[in-house]
């Protein structure tokens, strides 16, 4: 393995900053609840008008998005809809008989409320409100609050469009740490969530870092990262065009190629200047390629499914011959497009995958926003009286060798009560453990 072109910035360094001024501002929330937003939301957008945006309004917004728009949105919305469903349809409850007597058994249960955050900022994130709002709802949460910064005097019209198709209860035109919060604490009328998803900036995710535990989180995000496996049957100027089509997040979204061509490495590495300076964002594009892009070359397919899944990335393109082979060995990914006609952007907008999905590596444990995130996997069980003689007599003796004699008497007393065994005797009990 050999790397043509290396990162010039480090990514692991820590952003103490960040850190601190989001703690601060935690602090000051929990403190002063809703006049402690309006501090911060007048200060750092200018904004004193409502935060819970009225029906009104939100027609008012709606009515403004062209008519191809809204079918586009709208087009989104039943692909992501549809996969979100058929995740939901593949967890059942569930009950079995392990005994006779004994019976065990699963519930799927949604949490009471969800917070989605949208982006702004750049850009206006259409696509996450449909991920984060309709993925909640096809889970079954009943109340969604869903929050997104305002862009001059209301949100963006198209994003007001795609969160009230998607289901969302209450809308914030809000952004930042303050939106973040307003929606963990169930400020301005709306119900505390119990899971915060959706991305968003450096503040925004550690916001929702510094909350974690007093509310779920979907997963911690960072910038947006982006790889291409490519090999000598892959068109470079395609393999340049999708790394740079991601660079555009910002100028701190790692884009990754693994090849085991050096022709494709030299190739692509020399027309992606000339590409980018052809776009409306080659400038950020081009920059994150210089701050973080990387070129890998390997010796084979295998060694490039090792340092892919070593990389762990939150977006995996497959641009090379025999795509099973790699769908059967890649491991570690947020979500993977496999040959040329699938590139991140169909999933980032419309093909139904969810698009929020994990980075810095997270992929080796976990995987990316999905129906399971929203849903609580609550076991139950229940063990008949006459089953009760072999079940309380394993844990009595097991509670015993752990020290645990609290727990050994609950199941004594079972044995005592229920299997008829009068005479039995606690502190002889206590005495006889595994011999």
């Amino acid at each position: 393995m050999k790397h043509i072109k290396s990162p010039s910035l480090d990514m692991q360094t820590e952003n103490r900053n960040t850190r601190d001024l989001v703690e601060a501002m935690l602090i000051d929330i929990r403190k002063d609840g809703e006049a402690a937003v309006k501090r911060y939301a007048e200060k750092l957008d200018g904004w004193t008008a409502p935060f819970v945006l009225s029906d009104e309004k939100k027609a008012e917004l709606i009515a403004q998005v062209p008519a191809q728009a809204k079918a586009d949105i709208e087009y989104a919305h039943r692909q992501i809809k549809r996969f979100a469903e058929a995740q939901r349809a593949s967890l059942t409850d569930f009950s079995l008989d392990t005994e006779p007597g004994v019976t065990l058994g699963q519930k799927c249960v949604p949490v009471d409320c969800a917070g989605c955050y949208v982006p702004g900022g750049r850009y206006a994130h259409v696509a996450s409100a449909l991920m984060s709002v309709t993925t909640a709802r096809a889970a079954g949460v009943p109340f969604v609050v869903a929050a997104s910064p305002p862009r001059g005097d209301a949100i963006d019209p198209a994003v007001a469009y795609a969160m009230d198709l998607a289901g969302a209860d209450a809308i914030l035109e809000m952004g930042g740490v303050q939106a973040v919060a307003s929606m963990a604490f169930g400020l301005f009328g709306t119900r505390a969530a119990d899971i915060l998803v959706g991305p968003g900036n450096a503040f925004v995710a550690e916001a929702k870092l510094q909350l974690f535990g007093g509310v779920g989180i979907d997963l911690f995000a960072g910038p947006t990262e982006s790889a291409v496996i490519a090999d000598e049957t892959a068109d470079p100027m395609t393999v340049a065009i999708d790394l740079l089509s991601q660079a555009e997040h910002g100028t701190n979204s790692p884009v990754w190629l693994f090849t085991n061509s050096a022709e494709m490495a030299e190739t692509v590495s020399k027309i992606i200047p000339m590409v980018a300076a052809d776009w409306p964002t080659g400038e950020v594009a081009l920059q994150a390629w210089n701050n973080v892009g990387e070129v890998v070359l390997c010796d084979t397919r295998e060694e490039i499914a090792e340092v892919s899944d070593r990389y762990a990335c939150e977006h995996l393109q497959v641009q090379a011959e025999d795509l099973e082979w790699w769908k059967n060995r890649l491991r570690n990914y947020g979500s993977l497009f496999l040959g040329e006609g699938s590139t991140v952007a169909h999933g980032d907008k419309c093909s139904g995958t969810n698009h929020i999905l994990p980075t810095r590596q997270a992929a080796r444990y976990t995987g990316g926003l999905n129906v399971m995130k929203f849903l609580k996997i609550l076991t139950w069980q229940e063990i008949k009286t006459d089953a009760d003689t072999e079940m309380s007599s394993v844990a009595s003796r097991l509670s015993r060798v752990e020290g645990m004699d609290g727990h050994a008497r609950a199941c004594d007393w079972r044995l005592q009560k229920f299997a008829g065994d009068q005479s039995f005797d606690f502190e002889v009990a206590e005495q006889e453990r595994y011999a």
